[in-house]
Order: structure tokens, then sequence, then C-alpha cells
């Protein structure tokens, strides 16, 4: 008997960037693939158990962290990222056949890609009116219809080939020729991802407390362990002004001594923090470890003090067994 396939969610629909990042994951070209019209939806399907995983973007190299992803995953059922995956971008100017680059008067598009096109769209057709999109295969498939509010979209090129009811009226019309996309490949909570050498860990860390030296508190646990920090953002909790979680990204693997440490040290000052996942780099670039932050300096560490603690045990009984009795 066959295998059931797995099934994976990813923002859709069809033909998005999104869905290009889950086809770089083994065997998601033949396994079931659920488009979802948000962020949000793609998780719930994880959550409710209809989806393996799924895929979403978390940042961008031009507009940084996709903020819709960073509070989808910082609140609700706890969600483990098990991979992440980079793709380049590359955008075009896509419209229905006969129209010209001079008929374009509106234009739909994701908010990151209208960012990532702006110069672009300002030095050829500035007069355009930005109408926003879902995602950037739903704004293309938009003109499909016969009503639709807009008269061009940007998408992906792969988008632009498949529909023959689309024409192309721009191509590479990003301001960025070298923009990246960082997506994760999010699932429910189980075994870590195996350590590799080149990993990176996710974490969500509420501020305690609104006070001077809070946020430096929190960044103390990584820099006094060694533990270098790729990507931290804040982002405001929703419960009122001034209340804000902080989003990070640290260089390593929560089985290595000096990462779990440091995710003690913040657990123990923000008791509330959520640990998203240890995971590979995609770019599978190995990050060095000083050698006072090894896990066999740590180990070495730990027998150190084990030894101190065992031979004053030693002395109180021998002192014990010495005094007179009564």
């Amino acid at each position: 008997m066959p295998a059931t396939p797995r099934t994976y969610a990813f923002l859709g629909p069809e033909g998005t960037f999104t869905e290009a990042a889950l086809l770089q994951v083994p065997g998601a070209l033949d396994a079931v693939r659920l488009p979802a019209s948000n962020v949000n939806a793609a998780l719930e399907k994880v959550r409710d158990g209809s989806a393996y995983a799924a895929m979403v973007p978390i940042e961008n190299s031009v507009e940084g962290g996709v903020t819709a992803t960073l509070d989808a995953i910082a609140t609700g059922q706890e969600l483990r990222i098990i991979r992440e995956v980079l793709v380049p971008i590359s955008f075009v100017l896509a419209a229905r056949p006969g129209v010209r680059l001079e008929d374009v008067r509106r234009v739909s598009t994701h908010g990151h890609a209208w960012a990532q096109c702006r110069m672009w769209m300002e030095a050829n057709i500035p007069a355009a009116e930005y109408v926003p999109g879902s995602s950037t295969a739903a704004a293309a498939l938009g003109l499909l219809a016969g009503d639709c509010p807009y008269d061009a979209a940007i998408c992906t090129p792969l988008v632009a080939r498949e529909h023959p009811g689309l024409s192309v009226l721009a191509e590479n019309i990003g301001d960025n020729p070298g923009a990246v996309t960082r997506f994760i490949l999010v699932s429910r909570p189980g075994m870590l991802p195996a350590r590799t050498g080149a990993d990176k860990t996710t974490v969500v860390v509420p501020l305690p407390e609104d006070r001077p030296g809070a946020l430096m508190e929190i960044l103390d646990q990584f820099a006094s362990r060694g533990v270098n920090l790729s990507r931290i953002e804040s982002r405001p909790t929703g419960q009122y002004l001034g209340h804000y979680f902080f989003s990070i990204d640290a260089d390593g693997h929560a089985r290595e001594a000096r990462m779990a440490d440091a995710l003690a040290g913040l657990h123990r000052i923000s008791p509330a923090t959520r640990f998203l996942g240890s995971y590979a780099r995609a770019d599978q670039q190995e990050i060095p470890v000083p050698a006072y932050t090894s896990d066999a300096a740590f180990s070495a560490a730990r027998s150190w003090v084990q030894a101190i603690l065992a031979a004053e045990s030693f002395a109180g009984e021998n002192a014990s067994a010495a005094s007179p009795t009564a």
C-alpha cells in the first residue's frame, strides 16, 4: 500500500514566491499543497492538523521582517520552525493583452513587492495608483476577472508565463536586483532538526518590564555566552501602548551548551519566552565558536564547579565524623 503523501500549506495562490520556496523542500513536489489566503490561515492548517507544515515568508532583504508572520507565530498555539529557504526575487509588470504601459492607471500587488518596485514605478508610470493585494499571484490572477478594478499587476515571471490571459509589459522591474526573501517551514512541536554546525535558533521574548536596562538584560544572555544575533525586531504585543516583544534569530542550535544556557537565562528573566525552533541555516554558513563558549568549555566549567562542591561536601562529612560526641 503506497504511503499517503504529506500535506503542506503555503501562502497562495499557486505561483507565489512562497510556493517556489515550498518546492525546494524535499518531497514537496509530490505532496499535497494547499494554498492559503493569508499567513494566519496557512498556520491554522498546521495547528488544526489539516497540514503537516506551512511555508510562509518571514524576512526580506529590502523590507525587513514580514510583520504578519512575526505576529502570527508569536501568539496562539505553539509552532516550531523546522527549515528556512531563501528565494531570489524577480518581478514583472503584467496586464491583459492589448493593454499598453501608458494605459496603466492602477497597479495591484503585495505590499512588499510594491515597496521593492517603487523606484521603477515612479520612473516609468509615476501617476499609477497602488491597489493592495494579498499576494503577487492573487493580484495577477485578479486581472483575469472581467470586473478587475486595476489595469496591471506586479507578479512573478512564473505566473505571467503560465497564464495565457496575461502579457508582460516590463521585466526585471525590481529596484534591487539582488533582493532575497527568507521563508520558514513551520510545523507543530516535535523532535528538533539535527544539529548541523550551521544552525539558527528563533525565539520570541516579551519585554518583562519597561525600565532602563531591560533590553540590555535580554541581549546580555546571548552576548555573555558568545552567541551572535542575526536578527532582532520589536513588535507590539497589542495589550497596551508601549508593551513589546522581541523576535530574535541567534546563530547556533539549542543542543549546543552555550545556546541552551542562553535560553535558560532568557526564561529566567522573561518566563513567557517562546522557543520557535532550532534549524539548519539555508546558506549553510558555519558559525565560528570561540573556544571559551564551546561545549567542551561549558562541560569543563561544570566539572570544575562539581569538583569544588564535592570537595566541600567531603570535608564537611569528615569534620562531622571527627567531632566528639556529646
